[in-house]
């Protein structure tokens, strides 16, 4: 999360919305174990696309990101597996930015509605989130993470629950007796580091045990088939930011990570245009708390290289700017996608390792907030009540901050912003003695009565056979990551399992912001100011995930704690849709720029409707564009793209001053376009009356064109 803009909206007016319940019917369960004793498996795949229109946009917390279209839906794939003595556990990943408490809470609870008590609990289903900065925001409970949004977006929050449920009752539904086999890779040229000082200040010791330097380049896969050897789904972890596309971007894209599950989908499935097949690949999150995909590095306008202690430019952030590697936004994302699919696909297609055995699971509820850390029988420390510090407000070289706050900052010399944390909470002397060195710019452990960020946090550990998930409620740092593998690696080791593969899944269950190393934490870099619950944070989490981890190995049970209270009245100053306008005259759907009669391939076809505002529906599962190819065997016309698709955008616009808005609607074409006949159509609805919520649907069809 990002940045100094949500100090700009602290002093708000309560208004309250009640989460619904979705009715769900009873669907019976269908398992078909293995007759050698092996696993069971079931992949899922649902739409989580928010509202596409006048949502501040998750991530970057820039007030005026707000969605304005679509490039690339969002999705949820679900992974359920059961071992031969009904032991499952299921592992989930959503083209969203992190996975909010309010998302966990509320899917089991729907969960449990459909499947009882017992089945999926807190225990053994981990939601991860891909960390894409370009989906509609507004689903915390949490109101560091709302505050940039205007609160709570009930239509953001219900998109993704109904979407990460419907895509584990699909998994479910089609658990087969299958196989796991599993690879590791090494991608370079695919991430880099964008706190290197921060880096730098680990034990140099401990820095040259690992030749990939300041980031991980390792790519873990696993290949899921059913007993045949037919492709089922497959998962990968690498880590690196879903921020190829800025803090510029108004379209919803699931970004790097989500394109490479489009090309990888789309190519197992052999599908015309992008969709739900039978073959689901997630490429989930890991330990990219300081990794950028933003390969070109942080410059300043002139071409130089920014501070490199700073990410400065002549001592201000605002200019110093990661690129790259492409010549805008878009390619970057396309080739930052590429490349974690081309390996992906290599290491998949020779993937031999094979992952068989029992399913074990251990889940804790923690407080975070005074956590004794201890190690070897001693006490290192404690955690704290969360606070951000200075750097929080300066941002990262993927999204800077503004005025005038740097990164490496341990000084609390700002008296305007000293003034405005003030009215958050004003730390005491216990609190800033805890954080040292932190200085705090907002003490957000100590609010009332809506909380600020969680204090109740989940740790969470999943077993299959030799591999190791390690469900982590943030974004660990690079080298956080390796001492979290180490320590629960360490485990395994000791009871005599030594070839386990241990991997980070991040952004899990709940959000707390970034967890880097003491080392990382005394430099104050973004991410070391964002550590909420102070230097010794990584440590408590390491102390966790060893007990968690001796618990699975002995077989012992761990302390289930206390489960975090659901706050069932968020705070909301989102407005709804009033009214929609059509044009004088006119009606939607009705073209107000037409296609030209001919273009050639690799031209972009562009047509303008008048529309609806997106928020009216969300076309889950569906869509707001097609492009249509007639047949010359047929003469029926047929669907090619979707607002789903990388060729395609849909991107929406509100008139200045009247309700009217219109829907641009992009088609670039390629070398291979066949040459043909081809038209465009959008899909909305309106509202026609500021007293009622009913909507009507339209649709609007460009004339039909050429492409030579």
């Amino acid at each position: 999360m990002n940045r100094v803009f949500v100090l700009l909206f602290l002093f708000t007016a309560v208004l309250t919305k009640q989460i619904p319940v979705i009715n769900n019917e009873n669907i019976d369960e269908v398992i078909q174990q293995a007759a050698d004793g092996g696993l069971s498996i079931g992949v899922g795949k649902y739409d989580v696309t928010g509202p596409a229109a006048e949502i501040n946009m998750m991530g970057y917390a820039m007030p005026g990101q707000r969605s304005a279209g679509i490039h690339l839906r969002q999705w949820s794939r679900a992974y359920v597996f059961v071992d031969a003595a009904g032991n499952r556990a299921v592992f989930v990943s959503s083209d969203l930015c992190m996975t909010m408490q309010s998302f966990k809470m509320t899917v089991i609870e729907k969960l449990q509605a459909i499947y009882g008590p017992t089945m999926y609990t807190h225990d053994n289903v981990m939601l991860s989130g891909i960390h894409t900065h370009s989906g509609p925001g507004g689903y915390s409970w949490y109101l560091l993470y709302e505050v940039t949004s205007f609160g709570f977006c009930q239509e953001s929050f219900d998109a993704a629950v109904n979407g990460i449920v419907q895509a584990i009752v699909r998994a479910h539904n089609n658990v087969k007796s299958g196989k796991i086999f599993s690879n590791v890779g090494h991608l370079a040229n695919t991430n880099i580091n964008r706190s290197p000082s921060a880096y730098l200040a680990n034990p140099a010791s401990e820095r040259a045990l690992y030749p990939d330097g300041d980031t991980d380049k390792n790519m873990t896969v696993l290949r899921i088939v059913d007993n045949s050897g037919a492709d089922m789904g497959a998962i990968s972890w690498f880590p690196v930011h879903c921020t190829s596309m800025n803090n510029t971007n108004h379209l919803i894209s699931s970004d790097n990570k989500g394109y490479a599950s489009y090309l990888f989908e789309k190519s197992v499935n052999n599908q015309v245009y992008f969709g739900n097949g039978s073959f689901v690949a997630a490429f989930a999150q890991a330990n990219e708390g300081d990794v950028s995909p933003n390969t070109a590095g942080a410059k300043c306008p002139d071409g130089r290289d920014c501070s490199m202690n700073s990410s400065t430019c002549d001592g201000r952030n605002e200019q110093c700017i990661a690129f790259g590697p492409g010549k805008d936004m878009f390619e970057s994302t396309k080739i930052i996608g590429t490349q974690q699919y081309d390996m992906a696909r290599k290491l998949y297609s020779s993937a031999a390792n094979q992952v068989s055995g029992k399913i074990s699971y251990r889940h804790m509820f923690v407080d975070m907030t005074n956590v004794t850390v201890t190690k070897d029988g001693q006490n290192i420390g404690r955690t704290c009540r969360a606070a951000m510090g200075y750097s929080f407000a300066a941002g990262t070289t993927d999204g800077p901050g503004a005025f005038d706050f740097t990164q490496n900052d341990n000084k609390s010399s700002n008296p305007f912003w000293n003034f405005i944390g003030s009215f958050v909470a004003k730390p005491g002397p216990e609190q800033i003695a805890c954080h040292f060195p932190k200085p705090i710019l907002l003490d957000v452990g100590e609010t009332h009565p809506y909380p600020w960020t969680p204090t109740i946090v989940p740790v969470q550990i999943i077993t299959i056979g030799q591999l190791v998930i390690l469900g982590v409620p943030g974004e660990f740092s690079t080298m956080s990551g390796r001492r979290l593998r180490n320590t629960v690696k360490a485990v395994f080791d000791a009871a005599g399992i030594k070839d386990t593969i241990v991997v980070v899944a991040g952004l899990s269950n709940t959000y707390t912001g970034y967890i880097t190393t003491l080392e990382e934490y005394s430099n104050q870099r973004y991410e070391g100011a964002s550590t909420i619950f102070g230097p010794h944070t990584l440590a408590a989490y390491q102390m966790f995930f060893e007990q968690m981890a001796t618990a699975i190995v002995k077989g012992t049970p761990v302390n289930p704690g206390t489960t975090p209270r659901v706050v069932s009245e968020p705070l909301s100053f989102i407005l709804p849709v009033v009214v929609d306008m059509a044009p004088l005259g006119g009606h939607f759907g009705q073209t107000k720029t037409d296609v030209e009669a001919t273009y050639n391939r690799g031209d972009t076809v562009e047509v303008v409707f008048a529309a609806g505002n997106p928020r009216n529906h969300l076309f889950t599962e569906s869509t707001f564009l097609t492009v249509e190819s007639l047949s010359p065997t047929t003469n029926a016309w047929e669907v090619i793209l979707t607002d789903s698709d990388w060729d395609t955008k849909f991107m929406w616009k509100r008139h200045e001053v009247l309700p009217e808005s219109e829907a641009t609607i992009q088609w670039t074409t390629s070398a291979s376009t066949p040459q043909g006949k081809y038209r465009i159509k959008h899909f909305g609805y309106a509202k026609h009356g500021p007293l009622s919520d009913d909507v009507t649907p339209y649709t609007g069809t460009s004339s039909v064109f050429t492409v030579l």
